[in-house]
């Protein structure tokens, strides 16, 4: 359904404001109108003596109170992104060949590649044996002498099993760079099997990211139920970072847990899960969402610049 909103000239920006923001946030506001015109949505704000408030915030949560405490931090924005992470390449089942995967990154102007394809377990989706895996590194080692400055960081999106525990033995697990943890199969655990099942892998000390937490696909398959608290908690206590999956059916985790994140100091990377070249622009996506969480240049994990990324990817192997 879609609905056509027409307007006078003189009332467009309230107009706009007011069928953008949710009935919750507009209940806690007192706007009125006024004679005079609005001639921005930061005309409004400033009528009743407010900090602006973002679109993507106006939910009626904690955005009002905030925003009178002149509290609102500057959100995150596509400019603030350094590198993508996650992704995969013909070696699992994406589309396009690494080498064009790194290409077309760089070319989109960014600093760094995590190359993330799918581990030994995920059969359905061609994941790497050990060897592979020794044929990948060489490759990304091949490339990064072609492409320097620009780097592909050696990453896996690795199984977290049913136990908990990561798809390969140390051994190879110590060959990454980073390691992206993510379920994949056994979705219907109850909600302590489930949470119990991620805390362990967010406790493995090879594991950097937690992807996509709850597994869901919008409109088609709802995430398994975890408590969010224990997890977020346990990715806290851990050093381990949180995935917004920035694929239009994932936006995983919800936006309305980054808060939470936030106020236990765990960052959030936006990663696009592309398995072509194509699906880098799904961080356009993420960013939207992430902005709908508050979430904040400093907190977001690929903000980060390439010496900063690796310095933290090199100080988290030496533990």
């Amino acid at each position: 359904v879609v609905e056509f909103i027409t307007c006078a000239d003189k009332d467009f920006y309230l107009r706009l404001f007011e069928t953008t923001a949710s009935v919750d946030h507009l209940m806690q506001l007192s706007i009125k109108p006024i004679p005079a015109n609005y001639h921005s949505e930061e005309e409004i704000f400033a009528s009743i003596k407010m900090q602006y408030i973002q679109p993507e915030l106006r939910e009626g949560r904690t955005e009002v109170s905030l925003a009178q405490g002149n509290k609102i931090p500057e959100l995150i924005e596509m400019k603030d992104l350094r590198g993508i992470l996650h992704n995969h390449s013909t070696y699992s089942d994406g589309m396009n060949t690494l080498a064009d995967m790194a290409i077309y990154c760089k070319e989109l102007g960014y600093e760094y590649l995590g190359i993330c394809d799918h581990s030994q377990s995920a059969f359905y989706a061609e994941g790497l044996k050990p060897d592979r895996v020794l044929a990948q590194h060489a490759e990304i080692e091949e490339l990064n002498k072609k492409l320097f400055p620009f780097k592909i960081f050696k990453g896996i999106e690795s199984d977290i099993l049913n136990d908990g525990s990561l798809d390969y033995s140390e051994d190879i697990l110590k060959t990454f760079d980073f390691i992206v943890a993510s379920v994949h199969s056994n979705l219907k655990m109850n909600e302590e099997k489930a949470t119990t099942r991620l805390i362990k892998a967010i406790e493995n000390p090879y594991t950097t990211i937690l992807g996509h937490p709850t597994g869901r696909l919008l409109l088609s398959r709802a995430g398994y139920p975890i408590d969010h608290k224990k997890v977020i908690d346990a990715c806290a206590a851990n050093g381990v970072i949180i995935e917004l999956n920035a694929h239009p059916y994932r936006l995983d985790i919800d936006w309305r847990w980054i808060p939470y994140c936030l106020e236990k100091g765990v960052k959030i990377s936006i990663n696009p899960d592309a398995h072509e070249k194509s699906g880098y622009h799904d961080m356009y996506y993420g960013t939207c969402v992430a902005r709908k969480g508050m979430l904040t240049k400093d907190m977001c994990f690929n903000s980060l610049s390439l010496n900063e990324l690796e310095r933290f990817f090199s100080n988290r192997k030496k533990g």
